[in-house]
């Protein structure tokens, strides 16, 4: 399959708090890396990978729908679990419960932090863009939201960082507990848009497709696209985090999960005409419910699918969860292994990716 895997793509073409953190064990020994594929370990006989049904995550939905990861899998066994936010996908992977995932920044910076490197390391970058804040009717500006209720999908994770941090920007105060000059309410994505029409929320900031949903299903009005606030318009919206253990003890089966993942974001470059129903296909079997057309080809106009993680992002990824009092204060040096990656596009005559300083690449 003959593909540019870090030249982005644009889904455009494709249409056409640290509580949960905290679970992790506290160290104090070296967060060293991992070794690579060649140096030792052995494969897993079996990966336990998370994800959530978002258009957000559709590599990995692609990934299973068309049997991408059993592909480079071959014999390790490939069982799935599906959440709705980051936190609880990190609470999952402290409690040794899953091995991977695929998650959002925040959450991977507050498991590193809080566990003083010893918990995760990303692996890859997965998608960029696809969240917003969307608002009800009335309201037309930032100066409309004070004494207003806002959902995020879970306290801490990227989206509601993202909204509490752009409060604070704007002059409004927030707490962890629902209170101040505009109220956030972490609530599970389905039940969001059921509040929003019960007219019980005002707004949310969350990724897509549900920023689609409100918007073509529910009349919602974009107040903020994120990729305004991020220069060029890059943000990360998925990584793809593996224990650090399991990427020490089973590099090999890691190495063939990274490349299940470029396989995926390449499969999704490759077939415009069909990207879209494949992933409606999997959001259907894992939700019960698919999308509108009109919704999943407005989600997939505003996501970007990319093995670059965008490190350089991260520095001020762990400002905005310390000013929307989600994370503690702590390094991310160490954070990134990309050998794996940059290994695969090495071999495939691609152009590699940086860790910015923040770990192996």
């Amino acid at each position: 399959m003959k593909n540019t895997r870090i030249l982005t793509l644009t889904a455009l073409a494709v249409a056409g708090m640290m509580a949960l953190a905290g679970c992790a064990p506290q160290a104090s020994g070296d967060a060293g890396a991992a070794p690579v594929a060649s140096e030792s370990g052995t494969p897993a006989t079996e990966l336990r990978l998370g994800y959530f049904a978002n258009v957000t995550h559709a590599p990995a939905l692609i990934g299973l729908q068309e049997g991408l990861f059993e592909k480079e899998l071959g014999d390790t066994k490939l069982t799935t679990q599906v959440f709705n936010a980051g936190p609880a996908a990190i609470e999952a992977l402290s409690a040794g419960a899953i091995d991977a995932t695929f998650i959002g920044p925040n959450p991977s910076i507050n498991t590193f932090i809080q566990s003083q490197g010893e918990s995760a390391r990303i692996v890859s970058g997965v998608t960029t863009g696809g969240a917003a804040l969307v608002v009800r009717d009335g309201i037309t500006s930032a100066k409309d939201l004070k004494g207003t209720t806002l959902a995020s999908p879970q306290l801490g994770n990227t989206q509601d960082v993202a909204l509490r941090s752009w409060l604070k920007d704007e002059g409004y105060t927030t707490d962890t507990t629902g209170g101040g000059d505009v109220h956030v309410t972490p609530t599970e994505n389905a039940q969001t848009l059921t509040l929003f029409q019960q007219g019980q929320i005002d707004g949310a900031w969350v990724p897509e497709p549900w920023v689609s949903r409100l918007v073509v299903d529910e009349g919602a009005k974009v107040l903020v696209d994120e990729a305004d606030l991020w220069k060029d318009g890059a943000f990360p919206t998925t990584v793809l985090l593996v224990r650090k253990d399991f990427l020490a003890e089973h590099p090999q089966t890691v190495e063939a999960l990274v490349k299940g993942n470029l396989d995926a974001i390449a499969w999704i470059g490759d077939n415009p005409a069909t990207a879209g129903a494949e992933i409606n296909k999997k959001l259907t079997a894992d939700t019960g419910k698919g999308l509108s057309d009109a919704v999943i080809a407005r989600a997939l106009e505003h996501v970007t699918f990319s093995a670059n993680p965008h490190a350089e992002t991260f520095q001020k990824l762990v400002d905005n969860g310390l000013a929307a009092g989600t994370q503690k204060k702590g390094s991310i040096e160490g954070l990134f292994d990309l050998r794996l990656l940059n290994g695969i596009l090495t071999s495939e005559g691609e152009k590699t990716v940086s860790a910015d300083g923040l770990g192996e690449d």
